[in-house]
């Protein structure tokens, strides 16, 4: 059932959802400052191309000042975009009964899109 969601993921927006976090985190990339940045875009990008089997979990030895200050920066910088745009999908997709596995999975990709940083993907 997961390999199924994920095929109509990709075919119903989220192929076009990753190339949106690829393409953001390799510009991100091409300055110093930003490649912290970029590097965490890119692997939201791909848990956005195949996400159903998937588990978010926090870092417990990775947080602290240094992940606050990032997420709030991130947050500041362009994360709000990204989350405003899996908002909207969210609720495009809720809008249909079929639709409502990936509306929840756009919200959680919207709640992983808010704070990145000390997140690890399982």
């Amino acid at each position: 059932m997961k390999t199924l969601g994920n095929i109509i993921w990709v075919l119903f927006g989220g192929l076009a959802m990753a190339v949106e976090y690829i393409m953001s985190g390799v510009m991100l990339c091409l300055t110093i400052i930003g490649i912290p940045f970029g590097l965490q875009v890119i692997k939201l990008g791909l848990l956005a191309v195949w996400p159903f089997g998937s588990h978010v979990v926090d870092k417990p030895q990775s947080s602290g000042c240094i992940s606050v200050l990032m997420n709030i920066l991130w947050f500041l910088l362009g994360g709000i975009i990204i989350v405003l745009s899996h908002v909207f999908f969210g609720i495009v997709f809720y809008i249909t009964i079929i639709g409502i596995p990936f509306g929840n999975m756009h919200f959680r990709l919207a709640r992983l899109a808010l704070t990145p940083f000390g997140k690890e993907v399982v």
